[in-house]
């Protein structure tokens, strides 16, 4: 029987909220059990927490594939090369914002095929905001519908441009430099890639580093939502599945209206 691919990313998207219920009750605590990771980036209770949740939902799904998450990647290259379908995790997008207690944290859960991004469901526990697409569907925000990305051309005046609290760097400067008084977004986590998904801003220049995961679901989305998200070097939309599990650095943008995104 063929799969609904809009029906599996709601049911996706309902184990997003399970997720974040489990990361609210330790959000709600004074203990978030922070340690820091190899590459000094911080993990808490909440990542393994959520991560259990998803990994248990994901499993008793009637679409099965191997998972890859930020919390269990250490599959060989050897194997995961194997996988045609596989389902790319990222229980806690934004543990800086987390243990800030700024609310702008995500859950992510994507679902991969031959490199590409087909479903993808973003979950916000703060605010019980839900997103998710499969591919040919459209993208959706639960209770509120399909949402769109705002068309604009690179000529436009006060574009939108979605900036990372952490990551603000020369290169993105000078990127903004080339737009005519743009507006800065500060945005955590994926919400940055949801800001143009759903309309609310126009460029996400992600000139920094950035893995797999933290991007896959929101790019799902954006792409139903008819934006593109693009390795800055070759201009092609960004792939998943490589050897070392690091985007290039990209450009998020909404509906542009030029072939090609450059200033």
């Amino acid at each position: 029987m063929k799969t609904d691919y809009l029906d599996l990313a709601k049911q996706v998207g309902q184990i997003t909220r399970e997720a974040g219920a489990a990361i609210l009750e330790i959000y709600g605590t004074d203990d978030f059990g922070v340690e820091q990771k190899a590459d000094d980036s911080p993990l808490t209770k909440a990542d393994k927490a959520g991560n259990d949740v998803i990994v248990a939902g994901l499993k008793n799904l009637s679409l099965q594939a191997p998972i890859v998450s930020e919390e269990g990647k250490d599959i060989p290259y050897a194997e995961r090369q194997q996988y045609t379908r596989f389902w790319l995790v990222d229980p806690l997008d934004g543990t800086k914002e987390f243990i800030k207690r700024n609310g702008e944290f995500t859950v992510n859960v994507a679902l991969i095929e031959n490199g590409r991004p087909v479903l993808g469901a973003v979950y916000v526990p703060v605010t019980d905001e839900l997103y998710y697409a499969a591919q040919g569907e459209g993208a959706h925000q639960e209770g509120h519908g399909q949402i769109k990305a705002a068309a604009f051309t690179l000529q436009d005046t006060n574009l939108r441009v979605v900036a990372s609290r952490s990551h603000l760097n020369e290169a993105t400067q000078d990127f903004m430099d080339k737009l005519t008084e743009p507006e800065i977004v500060s945005r955590g986590s994926s919400l940055k890639i949801i800001e143009l998904a759903r309309g609310s801003a126009h460029l996400y220049p992600r000139l920094a580093p950035t893995m797999e995961w933290d991007t896959a679901a929101a790019h799902a989305i954006l792409s139903e939502a008819g934006g593109r998200l693009v390795d800055d070097g070759t201009g092609k939309e960004l792939v998943y599945n490589k050897e070392v599990l690091r985007n290039p650095h990209f450009i998020a943008y909404g509906a542009v209206r030029e072939g090609q995104l450059s200033c």
